[in-house]
Formats: C-alpha cells, structure tokens, sequence
C-alpha cells in the first residue's frame, strides 16, 4: 500500500471534543497554550524549554499539516466541542508503514488538564489508528518520574511493556532519564 493514497479523516468527533488536522493560521492559538502551560510542559518537552515566537508556533503548525497530507505523522488540534477552546495535540508519529506501527504523543494545556479530556482525545487517537491507519502496533513512550502522563495508557488499557534505563536526556538535556514503553498491538 502507498501510504499517501490512504484516505483518512481530517477531523475526529468524540463526547466533548474535536480533534481537526493542523491548518495555516492555527499558530496563534496554540503558542497562547504553551504560554499559559510552559512551566508545566518544560520538564517534559524540548520544545517547552523557552517561548517560541508565534511565528516558530506557526511554522512547526505548517510543517505538521504537509506531515499530516504527506501521511508521515497525524497530528490533531484538540478543541473542546461546547465553547471552541484549544485544548491541546494528540498525534501518531514515527510511522512505519511495513509494519504498520505507530507511537502517540500529547500534551495538554493547563487550564483544561486533570479533566479526562486527554484520556478521551488519546482512545480517539488510538482507535483512529487502528482503524483507519490500520497499525498493529500503538506505542505511547513516557518518562519514567512523568506519572501524570502515564496514567493516560494505563487507563486506556495499554499494556507496560518495559522501561528502558537511561534510555534518553531530559526535556533540557541536563541528565539521563528511563523511558516506560506501553503499548498495544491489533
């Protein structure tokens, strides 16, 4: 199969929220939640570890849709359904399409985190993945001490496969870490 003729749908629905492809223009929005959330996501994301300018925001947003139309990696915009707000992104990335296998990674933006809306954008993710992706293997690869992120597969059902010592640098590359690997597979 080549993968740019798969069909897939650029807006996913759940019970509260929107999930949509990327598009021109959305760098504002989402620069404003890493601004309202950047002490809680520096600790776990390099690209967290000082203020993009909206117009690095906006660029990373372009890159992720050709990403998306190339069907190389699958990030959503998560938007909640009732008053419009950014959530935050949910995406399939790292594809290997003679697998197929894929790996998700999140974030949320502060003033909605805590609330279960990930959890439900992260099963949206992982049955748009093996449904419509057709993977037979999701991984979601956390740091180890990042046990807030981690409850989402664990009551999503993802199984722990390993943690792999010393596997990575920290978000601001100052020490090793150990990554926990969960996943499930078709």
């Amino acid at each position: 199969m080549e993968p740019i003729l798969l069909s897939v749908p650029t807006q996913i629905e759940t019970d509260r929220l929107t999930l949509r492809a990327p598009s021109e223009g959305d760098g504002r929005v989402v620069n404003v939640a890493i601004r309202e959330s950047l002490n809680e996501l520096k600790p776990w994301l390099s690209f967290a570890q000082s203020m993009p300018a909206v117009e690095e925001t906006e660029a990373n947003i372009r890159k992720a849709l050709v990403q998306f139309l190339e069907r190389k990696s699958f990030r959503f915009l998560i938007f909640h359904k009732e008053n419009q707000e950014f959530i935050g992104t949910a995406s399939i990335h790292g594809i290997d399409w003679r697998i197929p296998k894929g790996e998700i990674g999140y974030w949320v933006s502060t003033p909605y985190s805590g609330k279960g809306y990930m959890t439900e954008a992260i099963q949206a993710i992982t049955n748009f993945g093996f449904e419509e992706l057709k993977l037979n293997r999701i991984q979601i690869q956390i740091e180890s001490t990042n046990e807030k992120s981690q409850a989402i597969p664990r009551k999503l059902g993802y199984n722990l496969e390993g943690i792999l010592k010393n596997d990575d640098l920290s978000a601001d590359g100052s020490r090793l870490t150990d990554t926990c690997i969960f996943a499930l597979t078709r």
